[in-house]
């Protein structure tokens, strides 16, 4: 499976993705607005849950690189989580030198046609916590709304912070 854009290539995890998965889930300006670092056993548990195969029923993560074409360098990743709610939940993470390059923007909008075209996925929920602007910014371009306000629901360097609860539903 492969999805391109105008600038950006994405495709499954792979094995030899691991020293930049490790290094994303490492970065402090990646990982300060979503979790405290995982230690490096956890980070490798996440990594190896990704590379599974995935289906729309199955309660796992789909983790899909995002690649800059121009250069091949890696930029990020993209994907959902699924679970009993039946309403996936989308999330990305970028390396600090590709912010503020639209590249989140587009290769969410690209995963999300994507997923509602080959698997007719009709809504898509996020969780944002309360000052990941930027996050926030790309989650309204592609159309998602805030629903709900989760107070002091995540904990983060030993700090509650609000969630912010987005929905897009797609309308055909």
């Amino acid at each position: 499976m492969n999805i391109s854009t105008a600038r950006l290539q994405l495709r499954l995890l792979e094995q030899d993705d691991w020293s930049f998965f490790l290094a994303l889930h490492d970065e402090p300006c990646v990982i300060e607005k979503c979790f405290d670092r995982p230690s490096d056993t956890q980070i490798r548990s996440k990594f190896m849950q990704r590379l599974a195969p995935w289906h729309p029923t199955a309660n796992k993560s789909l983790c899909l690189m995002i690649i800059e074409i121009k250069t091949g360098k890696k930029v990020g990743v993209t994907g959902l989580t699924t679970s009993s709610s039946n309403t996936p939940e989308v999330g990305y993470l970028l390396m600090p030198e590709f912010y503020g390059q639209g590249y989140a923007t587009e290769a969410l909008q690209a995963f999300l046609t994507w997923a509602t075209t080959a698997f007719n996925i009709q809504q898509f929920t996020a969780v944002v916590t309360k000052g990941n602007v930027g996050s926030e910014k790309v989650l309204a371009k592609c159309g998602f709304k805030i629903v709900s306000v989760e107070p002091s629901a995540y904990e983060i360097g030993g700090v509650l912070f609000d969630d912010h609860h987005f929905l897009l539903t797609c309308t055909e």
